[in-house]
């Protein structure tokens, strides 16, 4: 089974665009057999959400397999911390977590803002 991890940017496009058929999502849906988010893709739909029972989101996050943070995610998340760092790239931290549990899970990462994410060494990009 593929399995495909979304970052934030490919659900609030799905979101906000009337033809959903026409989006991203709906692209590497005909190409993957499920996908997972990040617990803190979740987070940031939360935080930003004025309406906290979006019934659209509940949804969602109740279909998708949402990653926890774990050990390994930090870990990860430190190297690429520190590999950033020496590379004088910037270090967006909700990016750098994201990414960590896109590779700790050796799961792709599905994103519309690639540059977000480039310099990540063995980060596997849709």
């Amino acid at each position: 089974m593929e399995i495909v991890c979304l970052d934030t940017s490919i659900l609030i496009d799905h979101y906000r665009k009337k033809d959903k058929t026409q989006t991203r999502f709906a692209q590497i849906a005909r190409q993957y057999d499920a996908f997972a988010v990040s617990a803190l893709v979740e987070y940031e739909f939360l935080r930003g959400e004025k309406d906290t029972h979006n019934s659209f989101w509940e949804a969602l996050f109740n279909m998708i397999n949402v990653l926890p943070f774990d050990r390994v995610c930090a870990q990860k998340a430190a190297a690429i911390y520190a590999s950033l760092t020496k590379q004088q790239q910037n270090q967006r931290v909700l990016d750098i977590l994201i990414a960590s549990t896109a590779l700790a899970w050796d799961y792709p990462l599905a994103t519309l803002n690639t540059r977000d994410f480039e310099g990540i060494a063995g980060l596997r990009l849709v």
